[in-house]
């Protein structure tokens, strides 16, 4: 079987690891090659299957540019692959790799969507309705994320399959000492991970500081506000991490305060750990964090709500230990790399046999 593992993206996040996580862990039968609009991208998605071969194509410089759509058609007519597997950060990218496919008429075409954005244009939203009817296999990372793609694109009900987000059970580093009253997240400083959330909330935990690991655009904006709620000195700024997940051993509580999410990889990250999460119930995070039990779920855009979750469980140190445990174990029995990897060879085999 050959197989285009395709991606648009030009700024590293959860759609690409999780591709690199599946690439990882395919069978090694499987003849893959990554395609992508990014070299530092494509170089990271391929760097975990050392097998597969990658090519770089140039990204659309506009709704129709029809010199992007060639070069994307020549390079899936050159490998001529039999599965064309297009990760998509929002409902609306790969369009050209998808049309690319559409046109090579043997390729069968599964379209992964990590996450439910509404469309920029009104011509945004038409061509994905002209590109979905080529699409052989709609798929989304969790339950309630196909059924929200289904609403958002106008695919018919029950039609978005669910393959979860799967991460590797890897050995984390662990703190030297750990600090009391340390909660954290990991996250793109950007407005979708509610990072000013997280810091207005912070005002209302006593005594607790905060680790805050990722970079983005609204950095400076979110350190203004810690100035000026007076909680700039209970906030560290680690910034960008190769690493991130070696920092989840430190915390007493990992705090996911998304306004918009998938099945975010860091949830996972933070059950597989064994840290006691909080959570907004946004996308399909309830599927992982389920409320009592794995982890704590609280509305979106609600400080005052974080605040209560992440001082409940600093408080309560064994019922946090708890919940931490039986995350890690609902992962380890749902939610891994393998998991994921499995599931799609099933899809891949029922598409080409």
């Amino acid at each position: 079987m050959r197989l285009i593992a395709y991606t648009d993206t030009v700024e590293l996040g959860g759609a690409d690891l999780s591709m690199a996580h599946l690439l990882g862990r395919l069978d090694p039968s499987i003849d893959v090659r990554v395609v992508g609009v990014s070299r530092r991208i494509v170089d990271r998605v391929a760097q975990a299957r050392p097998s597969a071969s990658s090519c770089v194509v140039a990204p659309p410089r506009s709704g129709h540019d029809l010199r992007s759509l060639a070069e994307h058609v020549r390079v899936v007519r050159e490998y001529a692959p039999d599965i064309l597997h297009a990760s998509l950060a929002s409902p609306w990218a790969s369009q050209y790799a998808v049309a690319a496919a559409a046109l090579a008429r043997r390729t069968r075409i599964v379209a992964v969507y990590q996450l439910t954005v509404p469309p920029i244009s009104e011509r945004q939203r038409r061509a994905k309705r002209l590109t979905a009817r080529a699409i052989d296999r709609h798929v989304g990372v969790g339950e309630r994320t196909s059924r929200e793609v289904e609403t958002l694109v106008g695919l018919p009900r029950g039609s978005v399959r669910t393959i979860h987000n799967g991460v590797p059970d890897e050995v984390t580093a662990s703190p030297e000492q750990r600090r009391p009253r340390l909660i954290g997240t990991i996250a793109r400083l950007e407005e979708q991970k509610g990072v000013d959330v997280l810091i207005r909330a912070l005002a209302g935990v006593e005594d607790a500081t905060l680790l805050v690991v990722g970079d983005g655009s609204e950095r400076g904006r979110l350190q203004e506000l810690a100035r000026e709620l007076g909680v700039s000195d209970r906030v560290e700024w680690q910034g960008w991490a190769d690493e991130p997940r070696n920092y989840l051993a430190a915390l007493d509580v990992f705090v996911l305060p998304s306004r918009n999410e998938g099945f975010p990889l860091v949830v996972l990250e933070a059950l597989l750990a064994g840290a006691a999460v909080v959570a907004t119930d946004v996308g399909s995070v309830a599927e992982a964090v389920r409320d009592g039990e794995t982890g704590v779920l609280v509305p979106p855009e609600d400080p005052a709500a974080l605040a209560a979750a992440i001082e409940a469980l600093l408080g309560d140190p064994e019922r946090a230990g708890r919940l931490g445990a039986q995350g890690r174990q609902l992962v380890l029995e749902n939610f891994t790399a393998d998991h994921m990897a499995r599931a799609f060879e099933s899809l891949y085999a029922e598409l080409t046999g």
